[in-house]
């Protein structure tokens, strides 16, 4: 996985003990591009609700000023007119993300609504990606990748995974 090898690349440049820099989460190009498809895919808000500023015509109905509209991310996520392929795991697709319209990609919101902890969410990935990889073996132990929202989307039957500490630590 390029994934896997950007992370232990990393890794190789560190003493022992040593943290992670911000260069170092900047080198993570292709990690995040993961993060970001598994995002597209799988999208952590399920929707949120909008007031029509004006009246709107959207598919042949009329939406009149002042009623709240609901959006769900995943319909845009899974939008073949926006992503092609949405069912096939790409994070290449994010290697130019000039390319996806605005408000498309709505993971963490968009425009002046985005999530200002958005930053912060990058760097906890980033850094909980490069340890899981370069400190343990893992191993998913269920076949089913079914989820389930409550709202929140989660593993069916769970995450189990077996974790092993790697020897070089």
């Amino acid at each position: 996985m390029l994934w896997t090898a950007e992370q232990e690349e990393i890794a190789k440049s560190k003493a022992p003990g040593e943290a992670l820099t911000w260069d170092d989460l900047y080198k993570m190009k292709y990690t995040w591009r993961v993060a970001l498809e598994i995002l597209r895919m799988i999208p952590p808000l399920f929707g949120n609700f909008r007031r029509a500023l004006r009246d709107v015509e959207f598919d042949g109905y009329l939406i009149p000023k002042g009623w709240q509209v609901f959006w769900a991310s995943s319909i845009t996520h899974m939008d073949t007119k926006i992503f092609q392929e949405p069912c096939k795991f790409d994070p290449t697709r994010f290697e130019n993300q000039s390319s996806i319209p605005p408000y498309c990609f709505v993971a963490f919101g968009s425009g002046p609504r985005i999530c200002p902890g958005s930053e912060f969410a990058r760097i906890e990935t980033l850094v909980t990606m490069h340890y899981l990889v370069t400190r343990f073996k893992w191993k998913l132990c269920c076949k089913d990748d079914v989820f389930s929202r409550d709202p929140m989307p989660s593993p069916s039957r769970g995450l189990p995974i077996q974790l092993e500490q790697k020897n070089n630590l």
